[in-house]
């Protein structure tokens, strides 16, 4: 039936912070690289960050978060060093329902 979920499917809902890059992001993020890396393993080994990276033509990043809400997504994006260092102009949030199997969503 329409709308059901295989067995062993879930939705799970997440945030996606998209970020656009500044036109010299390559070398605005130098000075703070290790910081925000560190900061994104420290989040992803809590679990709340499911993905995180930048596409190679350095145009844009994205971060995939789990938190409840948009204002908890909110609250990382504006903390995150390469939007405070302007490594990042601007970024928008939006929920995402991301794919997984449900032994997934008890592992997290």
């Amino acid at each position: 039936m329409a709308g059901e979920l295989p067995e062993g499917v879930a939705i799970e809902q997440i945030w996606v912070v998209e970020a656009a890059l500044a036109p010299d992001a390559a070398e605005r993020r130098t000075a703070v690289r290790v910081e925000r890396l560190a900061r994104m393993a420290e989040l992803r080994a809590a679990g709340t960050v499911v993905e995180a990276g930048a596409f190679a033509d350095m145009s844009v990043s994205l971060v995939l978060l789990r938190v409840a809400t948009e204002e908890a997504a909110l609250a990382i994006a504006k903390a995150d060093v390469y939007f405070r260092s302007g490594v990042w102009t601007g970024f928008r949030i939006r929920a995402m329902g991301r794919v997984v199997r449900t032994d997934e969503l008890t592992a997290s």
